[in-house]
């Protein structure tokens, strides 16, 4: 779990840098928007409602023209500053290339940053260097040279990211950010005992730390358990006059502390994560599941009715987040009545929220209660997943009750939609066949090898399973034989064997 956890905060801090970094686009005063929103609402709600990514805006836009309605350079670029936000960046990019087509506005360095940046995520970054190389020498200037070296970064390109920071470094283009970007780099591919190094090259070069320098070092020394180290950095940022320190910092020093088994330390740290929470409930969502992992459910339940409170909406992820925790302190009870609240709140019904108290029952072995807690999820109207009953399924199946796992998998090969990736295991698949075989009547075989069969290809193991089954049963097997010869499947010696056995029996 701690490998897990230790991987997780990775991938967030590495998230951090990579959807938050952005390139400061030109954005509408508030005097523009009071005397045109009209017109900026208008284009944008055309626009908006396009999701689709194969769904092109260019005719949109053109259209827009041809009516004779204007667009101001800051309009178009707020549009793409909204798009990134949202993360279409088809988009975005469709938008950016119409401008610098149209020549709606002379290109800044930072609007070819945003436009490399976006190629970068939709083409690659071989298709974003294309785009920089054209460059004049005027535009390329660290906002340009950034944006290339982010894109290095997000593929792991690690001796182009290596090449290009170089050259950073002699056109005097270094910041904060290019040095994050390396660290990020190095976290990316598990090399962080590379960045303690960085923070130290980035002061001697005159550069001063941001909270992100700071907080990829400390969890660097953290993912290797040195502590001492870790709270040298801690200090000395705590003493960095330039530095406002915040929650999702001393979340990550938890998280080491954790790692480290100093649990009393761990909760001194998150309760200075919690003073500098405010109104933000993805810290909230943090700060619970990092308590939930040092067995503290008063505070997971006060920091819970906390979150309530402070935030004026709780979205499902939240709801997620506190669900989690509960089942990972084993308070089932607590967990469903927060999921029962969830189903009042008027938030999307998702699945998914639901479906972490069932993978917690499976875990403990209490398949009863996840097939209870699955049909009364169906029974009220509200969609359940295939690969969940299939999970009950192999629960019983483990269990040694065949009948119980029948049971569900009728449920599962009987639902409208299979998610794409999910597959029974052959091995109970098998066991399912042979307690079919064995108890069912020939109906019963004959609908659930239909129902399976659609499901799931079946191959001569599998028929075989099935025959000795109904031979155990004493039922005949002349429709098997039938079905396992239209599906191009030739006796071989084990049906041979297995239907000698049948003739011992009579």
């Amino acid at each position: 779990m701690l490998a897990m956890a230790s991987r997780l905060r990775k991938l967030q801090i590495v998230k951090s840098l990579i959807e938050n970094r952005s390139y400061t686009t030109a954005t509408i005063t508030r005097s523009e928007s009071d005397n045109s929103s009209q017109k900026k609402v208008s284009l944008y709600s055309r626009i908006s409602p396009l999701g689709n990514p194969n769904l092109a805006m260019t005719p949109e836009l053109d259209d827009w023209i041809e009516k004779g309605k204007k667009v101001r350079p800051s309009e178009l670029k707020q549009i793409v500053h909204d798009l990134r936000k949202r993360k279409r960046y088809h988009h975005a990019l469709e938008v950016s290339e119409w401008m610098n087509k149209k020549g709606v506005s002379a290109f800044t360095p930072v609007d070819h940053a945003v436009q490399i940046d976006l190629i970068g995520k939709v083409h690659g970054f071989l298709e974003a260097e294309k785009y920089f190389n054209t460059l004049t020498d005027g535009d390329k200037t660290d906002k340009t040279y950034g944006a290339l070296l982010h894109c290095y970064v997000r593929q792991r390109e690690t001796e182009k990211s290596l090449s290009h920071f170089q050259k950073m470094k002699e056109n005097g283009f270094l910041s904060s950010v290019t040095f994050n970007d390396i660290m990020c780099l190095y976290i990316r591919n598990n090399q962080t005992d590379k960045v303690p190094d960085l923070l130290h090259e980035m002061k001697t070069n005159g550069i001063s730390p941001d909270n992100l320098s700071y907080r990829m070092c400390i969890n660097s020394y953290g993912d290797k358990i040195n502590i001492k180290e870790m709270e040298n950095v801690l200090k000395e940022m705590e003493n960095d006059p330039k530095i406002t320190m915040d929650w999702n910092t001393y979340s990550v020093v938890a998280n080491c502390y954790i790692k480290g088994n100093n649990i009393d330390k761990a909760n001194e740290t998150l309760k200075k994560a919690e003073k500098l929470v405010e109104k933000d409930g993805l810290a909230y969502n943090h700060l619970i599941s990092l308590n939930s992992r040092l067995g503290n459910k008063d505070d997971v339940v006060r920091l819970w009715n906390l979150q309530k409170t402070a935030c004026k909406r709780l979205i499902n992820r939240d709801y997620s987040a506190i669900v989690k925790s509960l089942v990972r302190l084993g308070e089932f009870e607590e967990a469903e009545k927060v999921v029962t609240e969830w189903f009042s709140c008027g938030n999307v019904y998702d699945f998914r929220v639901p479906s972490i108290i069932i993978d917690g029952y499976l875990e403990k072995g209490l398949c009863e209660k996840a097939e209870g807690m699955l049909g009364k999820l169906s029974k009220d109207g509200r969609g359940t997943s295939p690969g969940s009953w299939g999970s009950v399924v192999a629960g019983f199946v483990k269990k040694g009750d065949v009948e119980a796992a029948v049971r569900c998998m009728e449920v599962a090969v009987s639902l409208p939609m299979v998610e794409e990736g999910w597959k029974l295991e052959s091995e109970v698949a098998g066991k399912l066949l042979d307690g079919v075989g064995e108890k069912g009547s020939g109906e019963d075989v004959e609908l659930f090898m239909g129902k399976l069969k659609k499901f799931m290809g079946f191959d001569g193991g599998m028929y075989h399973r099935l025959l000795q089954g109904c031979i155990n049963g004493g039922k005949e097997v002349g429709r098997v034989l039938d079905e396992m010869k239209a599906d191009g499947i030739e006796e071989d010696e084990e049906t041979k064997k297995i239907l000698g056995l049948q003739k011992n029996k009579v």
